[in-house]
This record gives structure tokens, sequence and C-alpha cells, in this order.
């Protein structure tokens, strides 16, 4: 039952960035978002990513998957909505 909740989690969490991207291209800003922090969230993701992709565990494997794909596009997003907040102004 845990490794089965796991699995789930592993999937469903990072789904949560999907609604910060929408956020950000609704609103067409990031400025919220500190650049500081996003980089350092997605460089220690890639960092990572190659032990989580060798691992035995699927459950890990899984999330490192889904949340390096999904992390990756709300870097994209938030790069390209502070690029366009900074030309508005």
């Amino acid at each position: 039952m845990f490794e089965k909740l796991g699995f789930f989690s592993a999937i469903v969490l990072p789904l949560w960035n999907i609604p910060l991207m929408v956020r950000i291209i609704q609103r067409r800003s990031s400025q919220d978002i500190s650049l500081w922090w996003l980089l350092g969230v997605w460089i220690c993701i890639l960092l990572m990513f190659p032990a989580g992709v060798r691992s035995a565990d699927p459950i890990w494997r899984t999330f490192t998957y889904t949340n390096t794909f999904l992390f990756t596009g709300v870097v994209l997003v938030a790069l390209k909505y502070r690029r366009s907040g900074r030309q508005d102004r």
C-alpha cells in the first residue's frame, strides 16, 4: 500500500507545477518568483537527475522524470515572462 501511495505521489506532486505555469501565463509575469530560488531548485533537480534515472526504485525514477520535465517547464515559462515584464516597463 505504501508503495502505491508513493508512486501516486511521485506523479501527482510534480503536477502542481502546471497551475504555477498557467498562473504565470495568465498574468504574463513571473516577477513574484525569485530567479535565484527558481534556478537554484532547477540546478539541484538537474544534478539529481542522473542518480534518479539510475535508481532501482521505480517511485524515485518516476518522480525524477516527471519533476524534471515539469519544473523545466516552469523555468522556461518564468524566464519567458520575466523578460516580457521587463520590456513592458
